[in-house]
């Protein structure tokens, strides 16, 4: 179970979707828009732990991780960043950024075959996020994007470890597929707000900058 949004002085802006779907470019360009603004901000992505990182590079190399084992890894990555970044400023009443939060292992791990319970209790640490925006692209066009700017799949990117196919684009696909399904059923239940993520970068970014203003009082985090 999911804690409750944040009590604190912070507030916590969350993008979810699927790979190719446009999030991180929009989060970093909210980054850019609140600096520019003269914001408090503070921007963190998924698995960019620097004590994990390297755990995190030797297992995938040895393509021998488990699914369960490969949630543990993951959630040992976020617990740091969250210890260590995400909570102490959102206590410091700082606007954080997450380029992917908790929902990104409740969707890839049960897409992998993990217990759902048992990954969402992995993670009742976690405060739910002041706004999470899930964009919502159809599965053909963020795979598109992706593999127009890949010319290589990673192994577990592509969901080899988990043997739907020995095609890695194939097994991309398939896994995606099942990653979307599990953001569907999030969506209501964790109040995403779900962005056409088929449009063009501007119009999105203008959709969330609004939201973003609506929903926060942007000048309490003024530096």
């Amino acid at each position: 179970m999911v804690s409750p949004t944040s009590p604190y002085p912070g507030k916590l802006i969350a993008v979810e979707g699927l790979d190719g779907s446009g999030k991180s470019t929009q989060i970093y360009l909210i980054k850019r828009w609140l600096e520019l603004e003269g914001y408090r901000v503070f921007f963190t992505q998924w698995n960019s732990s620097v004590l994990v990182k390297k755990t995190t590079s030797r297992g995938k190399a040895s393509q021998v991780l488990t699914p369960t084992t490969f949630s543990l890894i993951h959630a040992t990555d976020f617990a740091d960043r969250y210890d260590r970044q995400i909570f102490p400023l959102l206590q410091a009443g700082y606007i954080v950024l997450c380029d992917r939060y908790i929902y990104t292992a409740f969707a890839r791990d049960a897409a992998r075959g993990v217990d759902r319970q048992w990954v969402e209790d992995l993670y009742s640490f976690a405060v739910q996020p002041d706004i999470t925006f899930y964009f919502q692209a159809p599965l053909e066009i963020s795979l598109q994007r992706i593999l127009d700017g890949r010319p290589q799949l990673k192994h577990h990117e592509a969901g080899l470890d988990m043997g739907w196919s020995n095609d890695p684009y194939e097994s991309f696909r398939i896994f995606q597929g099942k990653t979307r399904e599990f953001y569907e059923e999030m969506a209501p239940r964790f109040g995403f707000i779900k962005v056409d993520a088929a449009r063009d970068i501007h119009t999105m970014q203008m959709e969330v900058r609004q939201l973003v203003q609506e929903k926060i009082s942007l000048e309490n985090y003024r530096l």
